[in-house]
């Protein structure tokens, strides 16, 4: 990784600053022949004609139901900054959801903006980083320039494919800081932009606006729908990719399947949307077991919990549990079976009008069931849902809303959300377990070490649901013939 020169970070470079050398550079300086060099002698790169991206007239419509739920406050919404991983190097980026729901823009330092304006509406612009500058050499002396990082859209190809009126974001937070009238900014992204704005937003107001952005993704538009199937198939070909090499991962361990997971993710989207949890054996038990650093055993279950997020940052979140050799044991297949059954009754209870609880009681009923009915605990059923007592074993809800971030609108209202009535375009998971500790001493031993969940990604329909993770067998046998089918 080359490290000639000083990271500076592009907002901060004016036309004409000089730019610090890196401590322990090999470079003592640049003269002015090479600076001069370095000026002149480049094409013109500029784009014309650029198309809108696909989102682009969903994110307009977003912005206008926003703009009308706030009438005569200025709205501002950071896309984030980047982070240090160590030392001079930064984490991937990746946008804050609530920007880029709204802008469809995934790029560093990008702020959008909306001004009042006449008595209900605003108008929008978005904040950006323009090109590096050639003139003051910050395209190849600053760390973030584009010779170091890549190439930047100029402001008006931004506004081409965003189609928003887009501006430097270099003195955004100068100017805020002189505005005047109510502000809301989405916060937690961008400690610049909240600095300027300390003395004229609250944090009650802010809130509020937090969660009218959380709320409004519950139920997806066509775009969205569309980009989660996409997510959803890549997911499903990582699934495939995984049970063909398993035997590469008995080899070595987990971490062979999460590295062949990311794989698709990378190749066909933009990451993963989450840790993956690549849990062999008794790893199954920890719910979000994501060292991956275990090893995978014949005879043994996998737990494998993965989603690919597309360029567009709509993420998958799908659990299979399968036998690492292709076939369950007596007893791995007696949990697995009930697991099963549960989800089938969780996903039957997925329908427009249905209370959002409805499918977890459903699914904790057929659990509770199956619990009394191996002796583990006292019935009746009603007793034990009424006390709680089958969690020892179930341990977390049976589902949460789906869409950009893996556990989506989590910012909104309980009444809204986990409260609220299920309508069609909502998209949420399905995910029973049962969870049988290697140290329970409260079940038989032939239990203990064992958990399985199984998770889909269920779509609410205008009459009733679909699957959109049907790709993915479910029901033990098929799991079992369709593992036989890969491995060949």
């Amino acid at each position: 990784m080359a490290d000639e020169l000083t990271p500076e970070t592009p907002e901060e470079e004016q036309p004409q600053k000089k730019h610090k050398q890196r401590k322990n550079g090999l470079y003592p300086g640049v003269s002015d022949e090479l600076a001069e060099s370095m000026r002149t002698g480049w094409a013109d790169t500029e784009l014309h004609g650029l198309e809108p991206i696909a989102q682009a007239e969903h994110t307009a419509a977003r912005r206008a139901a926003l703009s009308a739920r706030f009438p005569g406050d200025r709205l501002v919404v950071p896309a984030g900054r980047l982070k240090t991983r160590s030392n001079d190097t930064e984490y991937p980026f990746r946008a804050s959801t609530e920007y880029a729901y709204l802008t469809g823009d995934q790029t560093e330092n990008g702020v959008l903006v909306l001004e009042p304006s006449g008595e209900t509406g605003h108008t929008a612009t978005v904040y950006l980083l323009p090109r590096s500058d050639r003139e003051n050499g910050e395209f190849w002396l600053s760390g973030q320039g584009e010779l170091w990082v890549g190439r930047r859209h100029s402001l008006t190809e931004a506004e081409q494919l965003l189609g928003i009126p887009a501006k430097d974001v270099r003195k955004l937070a100068e100017e805020l800081a002189e505005a005047e009238g109510p502000v809301r900014v989405v916060r937690g992204h961008d400690s610049v932009i909240e600095t300027a704005l300390t003395d004229k937003v609250t944090k009650e107001r802010d809130e509020e606006l937090r969660v009218y952005l959380s709320e409004a993704r519950a139920v997806k538009d066509a775009f969205e729908i569309g980009e989660l199937q996409k997510a959803v198939d890549s997911t499903v070909r990582g699934f495939e990719d995984v049970v063909k090499v398993l035997d590469k991962a008995e080899a070595t361990s987990e971490r062979y399947i999460e590295g062949t997971f990311f794989l698709r993710a990378r190749v066909e989207g933009n990451d993963v949307g989450y840790g993956s949890i690549c849990a062999a054996g008794p790893h199954a038990c920890t719910l979000h077991w994501v060292r991956n650093d275990g090893d995978v055993r014949s005879g043994d279950l996998l737990l494998l919990d993965a989603g690919v997020e597309t360029h567009s940052l709509y993420t998958a979140d799908v659990t299979r549990t399968l036998p690492i050799n292709g076939a369950y044991t007596d007893i791995q297949r007696k949990i697995y079976d009930a697991v099963y059954e549960s989800q089938e009754a969780g996903i039957a209870a997925v329908k427009p009008g249905a209370k959002f609880r409805d499918f977890h009681d459903a699914s904790q009923h057929v659990l509770a069931e199956k619990l009394v009915e191996w002796g583990l605990l006292e019935g009746p059923v009603e007793r034990v849902l009424e006390l709680g007592l089958q969690r020892r074993w179930t341990l977390h809800g049976t589902g949460h809303m789906l869409g950009m971030d893996v556990h989506d609108c989590a910012a909104a209202r309980t009444e809204a959300y986990v409260d609220g009535t299920l309508e069609p375009g909502m998209c949420l998971t399905v995910e029973p377990g049962l969870y049988f500790q290697a140290d329970d001493l409260t079940v038989p031993e032939e239990y203990r070490g064992i958990g399985v969940r199984i998770e889909d990604d269920i779509l609410v329909t205008e009459d009733g649901n679909r699957n959109l993770s049907a790709g993915l067998p479910r029901a033990s046998a098929d799991v079992e013939a369709w593992m036989a089918r890969l491995k060949g």
